[in-house]
């Protein structure tokens, strides 16, 4: 399995906490393009394997127009061997979602909508300084689900300083009265050089407290399971037949480009990320060049890597595959780090290995941390 992501690095607005890489200046949409359209062509051989997943991500994907995304997919198809039936995902904003937009997408072949909501609750989306309100978010759910978009995704918000249980618990009920079959659930992390830092720093705002979106998160968890829905990834939920196929091939280990500035790329070996700034991405590119960093990951690196991921994930980690894949140290060192945890419960025996237990999700990435390898190899 083979995927494509492509970040489109513009936005309305800027979210408070937002640190991924886009520009709110939008009158250079076109250049963009012009740019991406040389990378596609100059990195057509770096996959082997058939597309089964392309996923437009950002930013704000939605902001493109129909011929602006037309460009897009008609390269990618002229360019890659892209398989008949594929997940093709877009991000949208709700302030975006139109029923001539809906149409427009799934002409170019989009099957699959990612809604940013984050919250049903406007003093919320006020706080996080969105672009839409939340009348516009029921109305774009209604549109792409009467448009004939059955797998739907949103994101949603939780653990800002304002947002109550109660405002939670009703997010959760609207979710289940659109019968919407993915949710991606996030608490707030207050990321550095964000104007959510800024302002925490200043005291214009409180800053989270981690017992309260630990509560959010139990709250979130059993809901959603109650609903039916598989609790696949830390952050996201699915019910059964609707798991981001793109999101679950990284967790897989599976090999995908990413396109346009700031987005990585992974063939099993290496890892590279192309340069996060608008204009230098395009005028390298318009020499022929990709402005890029790249990093050799050793063994120790893939198996740290595969921890963490692993340990987010409901199947857990594969002892049989880290001793096939890293030898012998790597798993006596795993089955150490197994016995030092045999007290605390955190860890729930699987068929295969070990999976983290009900009580320990939201502490995920300690936990993992835990089994890291530090330096080139086990010490053991």
């Amino acid at each position: 399995m083979a995927g494509i992501y492509i970040h489109i690095p513009f936005c309305k607005k800027a979210c408070h906490y937002c640190n991924f890489h886009f520009s709110t200046q939008t009158n250079n949409i076109d250049g963009f393009i012009e740019a991406l359209m040389i990378e596609i062509n100059l990195r057509k051989d770096y996959l082997k394997s058939p597309i089964q997943t392309i996923y437009f991500g950002g930013g704000t994907p939605s902001l493109l127009s129909f011929s602006q995304l037309k460009t897009i997919t008609d390269a990618i198809r002229a360019q890659y061997v892209v398989n008949d039936f594929i997940e093709c995902t877009l991000e949208a904003n709700p302030d975006d979602i139109t029923e001539e937009q809906l149409q427009y997408w799934k002409q170019l072949g989009i099957n699959r909508l990612s809604i940013g909501i984050q919250s049903f609750q406007n003093d919320a989306l006020k706080w996080m300084n969105r672009a839409h309100e939340v009348e516009q978010s029921h109305k774009a759910i209604e549109a792409a689900q009467k448009a004939g978009f059955e797998n739907i995704s949103i994101d949603l918000i939780y653990g800002t300083p304002h947002y109550s249980r109660a405002d939670l618990e009703a997010d959760l009920n609207l979710i289940k009265e659109y019968a919407i079959p993915h949710v991606s659930c996030y608490a707030l992390t207050v990321e550095e050089k964000t104007a959510l830092q800024s302002m925490i720093q200043k005291g214009q705002m409180k800053n989270v407290v981690s017992e309260e979106q630990a509560a959010h998160f139990d709250i979130i968890v059993d809901f959603l399971n109650q609903q039916g829905y598989e609790h696949y990834e830390i952050s996201n939920f699915a019910k059964p037949g609707y798991r981001s196929q793109h999101n679950s091939s990284y967790w897989k280990g599976a090999h995908y480009i990413g396109l346009g500035p700031s987005a990585h790329s992974y063939n099993g070996s290496t890892r590279q990320w192309n340069i996060a700034n608008n204009a230098l991405y395009a005028q390298s590119l318009k020499k022929g060049e990709i402005n890029f960093e790249i990093e050799s990951l050793e063994l120790s690196t893939q198996f740290n890597e595969y921890m963490m991921i692993s340990l987010r994930c409901m199947e857990g980690f594969d002892l049989t595959f880290i001793e096939s894949k890293f030898g012998e140290a790597y798993l006596q060192h795993t089955n150490n780090i197994i016995a030092q945890f045999a007290s605390q419960k955190v860890l729930s025996k699987t068929s295969e290995g070990y999976c983290l237990s009900k009580s320990a999700k939201f502490l995920a990435d300690g936990i993992a941390s835990e089994f890291f390898i530090v330096g080139s190899s086990p010490s053991l």
